[in-house]
Parts: C-alpha cells; structure tokens; sequence
C-alpha cells in the first residue's frame, strides 16, 4: 500500500514540475466560479491502477472537485468503460489533467503488462516479479502496479537483501568468499541470494547455504537440472530471456520466482482520457 504522505509529497512535486509559475492557458481561459464535467475513459482493454494517486492530484488543486470511481485498483477494464466521473471548477480539473494522466496510464499500463505475464505462467507454481531496474524517484509506484496487476515484489532496494551478483564475486575472488564474508557481517533478518550463471556455481552457492539462488540466463535443460540440484533447499529464481512466449515453459522447470524487468520498464502506458 502507498502511504498518503509519500502520495502527497510526489504528487505536489509533479504539480510544481508541470504548473511552474502558472497555467497561462487556463488562467486566462476561465473563471474561478466555472464549473466542469468529465469522464475519464478507458480507450483499451486493461488493468486500472492509480485510483488513490489520481485523486489526490486534484484534491490538492481544489477541495471542491469531487470524483466518483467505478472501479478501483486491480480491477479489469474494457475499451469504452467509464472509469470515474470528475467534477468541480474547470480551471483546476484543467490544471491537473495532464498529471492526473500520467499517473494512471503509467501505473496502468504497468499492471497490465504484469497481468500479462503472470497469466502466461499458468497453473504452474511460479510468481512473476519485478526488478530494480525502475524509473529513479518512481518505484514506489512501479512496484504498487505490479502488485495491482497481480505480480510479485523482489527486493524494494539495496538494503532490503544481499544480493550477490558477478561482479561482487569477481571482487571477492569466489562465491564462496562473498558469502562467508556477508554471513560475517550481515543482519539475521536479511537474506542472501547469489546470482548464478553455470550449474557450478549453483552447487557451490548450494553449499554455501544461501537463502536465494538466481538462475541468471540459463537454458531450459540448465534450469531444470539446477532446480534439481538445489531440491528445495533455496528458494529459486530464473532471470534472462523472460518474454511472454518463454515464460510458460521457464515456469515448468519448477522455478519458484521469474523476474523480468520488462514488466515494469518495457509496459507501455495505457490508453485513458479525460473526455468532457
């Protein structure tokens, strides 16, 4: 859940980022007493998301707009379906409908595109998941979509699991150092994952007692037999050449965890609009 606070700091940011010393078109366009009715539509199927950030955009602008929604984060949309009904003065429903937008096509398109993917796995077992690979200052509400759209969450950033990668371990000179030195110093409540990219390494890291094995970049034949090696002993997931045509079959290999940074930095927005 996004905390009201955080929603209200970003928001205000974006405002003073897009009115800067004023909307010289509205300002001059209307009066304070106008008044405005709009739709915001859905021009394309989808999964909605944003519902709280969207709000909050106007709420801040005037206390007099008033918005009724008729479906809320998570939930599937259809082409032409009416989504919220906006009303209020016209100058500040004007002033906000550009960031208003951005917000839910962004987070919209995001959960759509994890919904997506997470229906491509099927029946099998695995959690698709995103990546840290988000826009800087953005990824709260990056993540809070793939969630929406029925996603997992990995970790949040640098600090909230030891993360071993290839150049860390290069560094240390082994995996098997990396981990002996992170165990040394690390908290209890944090785990440890190391990323792999050769059934050798899969066993060393096996040995190492680690909590989370990547399979970084594996064939299928290679993820099955390290899915085999590691034999529930670590929590195991598959990275690399995730796509909504091989996820499926990465899946059934019995991987726990797929992470694909396509779910969040490759989605496209969705199609919304605030017609009058």
């Amino acid at each position: 859940m996004l905390n009201k606070f955080f929603i209200e700091e970003h928001v205000k940011q974006a405002l003073q980022e897009d009115i800067g010393f004023g909307d010289i078109t509205t300002d001059f366009l209307t009066n304070e007493d106008d008044y405005m009715y709009c739709v915001l539509n859905t021009r394309v199927d989808g999964i909605f998301c944003g519902k709280e950030v969207f709000t909050t955009v106007f709420n801040i602008l005037s206390s007099k707009i008033e918005i009724k929604f008729f479906f809320n984060d998570g939930d599937e949309i259809k082409k032409g379906d009416k989504i919220a009904e906006i009303s209020g003065p016209a100058k500040y429903i004007l002033m906000g409908e550009r960031t208003a937008l951005n917000y839910v096509q962004r987070m919209s398109g995001i959960a759509t595109e994890t919904n997506k993917f997470q229906k491509a796995i099927g029946d099998n077992k695995a959690k698709i998941v995103d990546t840290r690979k988000t826009t800087p200052c953005f990824r709260a509400f990056e993540k809070y979509s793939v969630k929406a759209g029925g996603g997992s969450l990995h970790r949040f950033n640098l600090s909230d699991c030891a993360m071993i990668k290839d150049n860390h371990i290069k560094y240390a000179g082994s995996l098997t150092n990396a981990v002996k030195r992170l165990k040394q110093n690390i908290s209890h409540a944090h785990k440890i994952e190391v990323e792999c990219d050769t059934i050798e390494q899969v066993r060393e890291a096996v040995s190492c007692g680690v909590d989370i094995i990547m399979l970084d970049n594996m064939n299928i034949d290679q993820m099955k037999e390290a899915v085999s090696i590691i034999n529930g002993s670590a929590i195991v997931e598959a990275s690399g050449n995730v796509n909504l045509a091989t996820v499926c079959e990465i899946a059934a290999c019995g991987v726990d965890i797929i992470s694909s940074s396509a779910i969040v930095a490759k989605a496209p927005t969705l199609d919304l609009g605030l017609d009058i």
